[in-house]
């Protein structure tokens, strides 16, 4: 399990598993429970490079950053240093 400590948002971590560039389980520690698990939801089983193209820039309200986002920079730290 990879752990991502968040910034800039209301989750103070994302916890998350990936195999072969494919995501296995992603899991928010804090934030809006049903938007995080449905993020989840949503790219279980997706490719590492789809996740973050479709994730990376989102914004949440006057926030440069969401979620979703930390979890592309997640995504984009964890292939730098795999």
């Amino acid at each position: 399990m990879n752990t991502y400590k968040t910034s800039g948002v209301c989750s103070r971590e994302i916890q998350f598993e990936v195999e072969n560039d494919i995501i296995k389980n992603v899991k928010f520690i804090g934030g809006c429970s049903g938007n995080t698990q449905g993020v989840s939801a949503l790219i279980r089983g997706m490719n590492i490079d789809d996740a973050i193209g479709r994730l990376d820039g989102i914004q949440c309200g006057v926030r440069k950053t969401s979620c979703p986002d930390q979890l592309a920079r997640a995504l984009k730290q964890y292939k730098q240093s795999h």
